[in-house]
């Protein structure tokens, strides 16, 4: 009964979601809620959320101040910066730009939102594919592939979500991908290298230096830009990211403290603090709301022994050959699987089943949460159409999603796959 019920539940809250039937905060409370009364579990069930709730609170609090942290930083002008600083060396040579826009991309995703990255870079590099009469498919490819990859950070969605449905620390997710996402990216370099040799063979011309225009700043945003402070800004945002993945202090203490002391340091004005604050926390918020309503999801199910008993189930069924690389086929098929489910769909509500079906047979739930951000939402590689992004993406470049999806799902993939494979190489995934 346990199982069924737990099965049921899980297909209406994956169909809900992607049917847009229901929110997916609402479809994550709501659905295992009304599963748990008809188990006659009840009395257990506020137990159950508040175990939920308890065990994601530290990963939603450091998403919230690590957005805070990187779009204040934005604000202040960093990142805008070392965009305007590659731009000036990429000039005219497709090769340089196709590097160029990957290189932009991983600087502008530091701060693991998709949506900002794609407003920074797009409207930057566009001009620029235009004049050289470049491919824009390519553009959009590029940039896929850097925010895809370095989505892979612990303030990244599948990261987060991967480590809120297993109930493990971000860190400890993380650090052993460092080496494997640092491969992925040396393979996304080496595809924007193709595009522009492709590129370049292509246009068969001489190609003259071409200008663009620098971004007109309103006088708010001009305000705001702290250009004599730059250096202070890179260096505490290294600082930061140093000190977390060195575990010193908790990823939340980190961002909390940095964005303290950055404030503090490029706005000491009490009241445009709190006005930069209200600018940005609507988008975190938004977040870390999913995030906790993820909690009271995986809360429910675990503790009303539905993953359990699916989990027995599944192992069952499964064949006994399979069971050892269960890992590998993971992360073989969670990119392709990227086009069936979105992000909170498959991290919320299958990975927890699939991690309780790997311990059983001896494989540890971790290492199914490493395998599937080798892919799953591409490390997030917008090419779902279940995933907003995507729509700011090719909306922004002026492409239909089904080019996009011709042109970037084979590099997609094999990214993923370099990620996967560095990752068996040096242990991290059990082959």
């Amino acid at each position: 009964m346990l199982a069924i019920v737990g099965l049921i539940t899980i297909l209406l809250v994956l169909t809900l979601i992607m049917t847009k039937k229901l929110s997916t905060m609402s479809a994550l409370i709501a659905i295992p809620i009304l599963a748990c009364l008809f188990l006659g579990q009840a009395g257990d069930l506020g137990k159950f959320m508040l175990a939920g709730i308890k065990n994601v609170a530290p990963t939603g609090a450091m998403f919230i101040f690590a957005v805070l942290f990187f779009t204040i930083m934005g604000d202040a002008g960093v990142f805008e910066r070392i965009v305007n600083k590659i731009i000036g060396v990429v000039g005219s040579d497709p090769i340089k730009v196709c590097v160029g826009t990957f290189v932009i991309t991983m600087f502008c995703h530091l701060d693991g939102s998709g949506a900002a990255t794609f407003l920074i870079v797009i409207p930057a590099m566009l001009p620029i594919f235009d004049k050289l009469k470049m491919d824009r498919r390519i553009l959009a490819t590029i940039v896929a592939l850097g925010a895809g990859t370095m989505n892979m950070l612990p303030w990244g969605g599948p990261t987060l979500r991967a480590a809120t449905a297993l109930d493990v620390p971000v860190m400890e997710l993380f650090n052993p991908m460092m080496l494997p996402q640092i491969c992925g990216l040396i393979a996304g370099i080496a595809i924007a290298v193709m595009f522009g040799i492709k590129e370049k063979r292509r246009l068969g011309v001489s190609l003259a230096e071409i200008s663009v225009a620098p971004m007109v700043l309103s006088e708010e945003e001009q305000a705001l830009r702290r250009p004599k402070l730059f250096w202070f800004n890179l260096v505490l945002i290294i600082a930061t990211v140093a000190v977390m993945v060195e575990g010193s202090l908790p990823p939340v203490g980190c961002f909390m403290a940095a964005l303290v002391i950055m404030l503090m340091v490029n706005y000491p004005d009490v009241k445009l603090q709190g006005k930069l604050i209200d600018a940005h926390a609507k988008e975190a918020l938004m977040m870390a709301s999913v995030l906790f309503a993820a909690g009271i999801f995986t809360g429910i199910m675990k503790g009303s022994g539905m993953i359990d008993a699916m989990a027995k189930g599944l192992v069952a069924i499964m064949p006994d050959a399979l069971a050892p690389h269960f890992a590998v086929i993971i992360g073989v098929i969670s990119m392709p699987a990227s086009l069936l489910f979105d992000p909170d769909s498959f991290y919320f509500a299958v990975l927890p089943v699939l991690a309780q079906a790997a311990n059983a047979v001896g494989l540890a739930g971790i290492d199914l949460g490493r395998a599937a951000i080798c892919g799953e939402m591409t490390l997030g590689f917008p090419i779902s159409p279940l995933t907003p992004a995507t729509f700011l993406l090719i909306g922004l470049a002026g492409i239909d999603l089904g080019d996009h999806q011709k042109h970037t799902f084979f590099w997609a993939w094999l990214v993923s796959l370099v990620v996967l494979i560095a990752a068996i190489l040096v242990g991290t995934i059990p082959l």
